[in-house]
């Protein structure tokens, strides 16, 4: 990475701010299908039990249900209210990990385990930690200190005594939805929630032992002012968590039904939205922080940040993670895998994961096998949103190819960004600049060879840059 700072050029944000895939994954997942299954996960699992010293697994657990919508959401989420469903959703759960763990061998250590949703503490702490026992008895995991086990928590269904219950059953990670703590914002995203009851858990984690906090901020939501968001930033840093992630709220009501309730005049205008971006920016990094890339921001303590200095920052599904030598297994409704040179999901419906479960089978609804080129694509843009480069000669030497005739086409598409200063090509390595930190999405897409295909309903627009 070239340097921490991030220039600030409003013009430019403007010019590339088109949409785009934010790269949780190289293909992203509107290029898996139905060609990948049950069958296929089995045969890579069993392949990727292989190796002289066994990789290491992460497991994501999805839990879908809400208690109330929040009107900016994409998540995919269930609303209801009433928590028997949760009983029923995980009797099924229990079965996939019952098929699941066994494709895995028992020498393969989990290192991370996370919960998102949805809303995962829409369970119960104890029905939570029965969760954690279950994937404990299935599978081996890890007693190193690294082991990260993480939650996504919405701050107005949990209290201090719930986090104590959840560090028992060994969390010690969590993530907390803040958005914006204006008032008028939360009304019109149907999200009210206090400063005092967030501050309350927040400080309930650190009590009780928890490495680390994230909480997350939207910028571009309806009623968002420059000056009611300058306050709220001044309420998160003064709670000092490790971790900020600030989103730009993506407005796609044709894809989510949930943001059809938000009033398209309540939106900041595109100066505004800027304004908030560059607000979020200028507060965070005053108060120490650190631009991780891709809207994460972290303490220079955090382990985000110690590894992205070392060159060990992944991305996957869940973000950023320091756990870069793991295969993902993906559990419960919509979850992704990625095992070994596949990505598999889950499907996206509750009615199908649950058929396939009582059937006794894989809820595996499509997915991909890589080949070279998708691994090398896959490869570049890990090493560009994590690290802030693409290091060309390592790239011919680990593939086999001469770099700028492979890409002489991607090289093209980047020229003019090189030329706008968004990044330098050197003789070994392409570098992302300060002017270019915040168009991450925008180099990438340089280097996706799907991006030429139409958009169909299999292949949704993105959301946009910035």
């Amino acid at each position: 990475m070239e340097s921490q700072a991030i220039a600030f050029n409003a013009e430019l944000l403007r010019r590339y701010d088109r949409p785009g895939p934010r790269y949780t994954s190289y293909p992203t997942a509107p290029q898996f299908h139905a060609g990948f299954g049950a069958r296929e996960l089995r045969a890579v699992a069993s392949a990727s039990n292989g190796d002289p010293i066994p990789r290491r697994l992460s497991l994501y657990v999805h839990v879908p249900f809400c208690a109330s919508p929040c009107f900016y959401c994409g998540c995919n989420r269930i609303i209801t209210r009433d928590t028997a469903r949760g009983e029923a959703y995980l009797a099924r759960l229990y079965r996939e990990i019952a098929l699941t763990a066994p494709l895995f061998d028992r020498d393969r250590e989990v290192i991370q385990l996370h919960f998102g949703g949805g809303t995962p503490n829409f369970l119960s702490p104890a029905q939570l930690r029965e969760v954690v026992d279950t994937l404990r008895s299935h599978f081996h995991f890890s007693d190193a200190d690294e082991r990260d086990l993480s939650i996504e928590l919405d701050p107005r269904f949990v209290s201090p005594a719930d986090i104590a219950e959840l560090a028992a059953a060994g969390f010690n990670r969590a993530s907390f939805g803040v958005q914006d703590f204006d008032p008028e914002v939360q009304v019109a995203v149907n999200r009210i929630q206090s400063v005092e009851e967030t501050r309350a858990v927040v400080d309930a984690c650190r009590g009780n032992g928890f490495r680390s906090v994230n909480i997350d901020l939207i910028y571009g939501l309806p009623k968002q002012t420059r000056e009611g968001f300058a306050r709220t930033l001044d309420i998160v840093t003064g709670m000092r968590p490790d971790r900020v992630a600030v989103y730009g709220y993506a407005h796609l009501p044709e894809l989510f039904k949930p943001q059809k309730q938000i009033v398209g005049a309540d939106l900041p205008d595109a100066e505004t939205r800027l304004a908030l971006l560059q607000l979020a920016i200028e507060r965070l990094t005053a108060a120490g922080y650190c631009y991780i890339g891709m809207d994460h921001f972290a303490l220079p303590d955090d382990e985000l940040a110690l590894a992205q200095a070392r060159g060990g920052l992944h991305r996957n599904f869940m973000g950023y993670t320091t756990h870069a030598d793991s295969d993902l297994v993906g559990l419960g409704v919509s979850a992704i895998s990625h095992v070994g040179d596949s990505f598999s999901q889950n499907p996206r419906d509750l009615p199908s994961w649950q058929a396939a479960l009582d059937e006794g089978r894989l809820p595996v609804f499509r997915g991909m096998r890589l080949d070279e080129d998708d691994q090398l694509r896959a490869d570049l843009i890990q090493q560009l949103m994590c690290q802030g480069e693409i290091p060309m000669a390592a790239l011919e030497r680990r593939y086999g190819i001469d770099f700028a005739a492979y890409f002489a086409d991607a090289l093209a598409k980047l020229q003019p960004l090189a030329e706008d200063g968004l990044v330098r090509i050197e003789a070994d390595r392409i570098t992302v600049t300060s002017r270019g930190r915040m168009l991450l999405r925008n180099i990438a897409m340089c280097f996706d060879r799907y991006l030429d295909q139409p958009v169909t309903d299999a292949r949704p627009r993105f959301s946009r840059a910035i």
